[in-house]
């Protein structure tokens, strides 16, 4: 296993860990305590590593060819009830997760911009490429309107209407759903993951 791939899980684990505290922090904003109370608002990895998906999973992925290191950590808890605005309350709580991603995205997009100008070496350079791309492409599947990703609450709290209907029928059939897009449909989304990483890092 080499420095790339060890990187590359490390920075998946660190990730996904802040994906889940801000939605904790979020939730905690607008009134609801239960992540704080169940010591999930914190960066210790030990709170909210999920034994096959932040560990088993990735370790799988980066021993068979590809290269793709995916994961997820345990979710933050949080009662939708205790929102102070139970309109938009959910939907700001889902959007937290991958709109963390995304500014980690950006600010390391930053960087890798300043390096001629902060002499960073091409290896470095190339570490921290891995670690945008792995924030968007979280952040880009978190997205998707299945349940349980981020998505999907974003989607029944957009159209309310649609979520009376098919809300029950969709969790119940979510990981099958999931498994179809991931088998059948990902390869679809992944050059896009791709174009907006060239576009955040000028790195073609």
């Amino acid at each position: 296993m080499d420095i790339t791939t060890i990187f590359s899980i490390l920075i998946l684990i660190l990730s996904v860990v802040i994906h889940e505290v801000s939605h904790g922090y979020a939730a905690l904003f607008l009134g609801d305590t239960t992540a704080k109370y169940e010591g999930r608002l914190t960066l210790n990895p030990l709170k909210h590593l999920d034994p096959f998906g932040s560990v088993i999973l990735p370790l799988m992925l980066a021993i068979l060819p590809g290269g793709l290191i995916f994961g997820w950590a345990k979710p933050v808890p949080y009662n939708p009830y205790n929102l102070r605005n139970r309109r938009w309350g959910e939907l700001l709580v889902a959007i937290a997760g991958p709109a963390s991603n995304i500014a980690v995205a950006l600010v390391l997009s930053i960087v890798i911009r300043l390096a001629p100008v902060l002499s960073l070496s091409l290896s470095f350079v190339q570490l921290l490429f891995v670690a945008v791309l792995i924030n968007v492409l979280l952040a880009i599947f978190n997205l998707v309107p299945i349940p349980p990703l981020d998505g999907s609450k974003i989607l029944f709290n957009l159209f309310p209407g649609l979520a009376l209907e098919m809300r029950g029928f969709l969790e119940r059939w979510g990981f099958m759903f999931l498994l179809f897009f991931i088998i059948f449909l990902w390869d679809f989304v992944y050059p896009v993951v791709f174009w907006i990483v060239r576009l955040m890092t000028n790195i073609g």
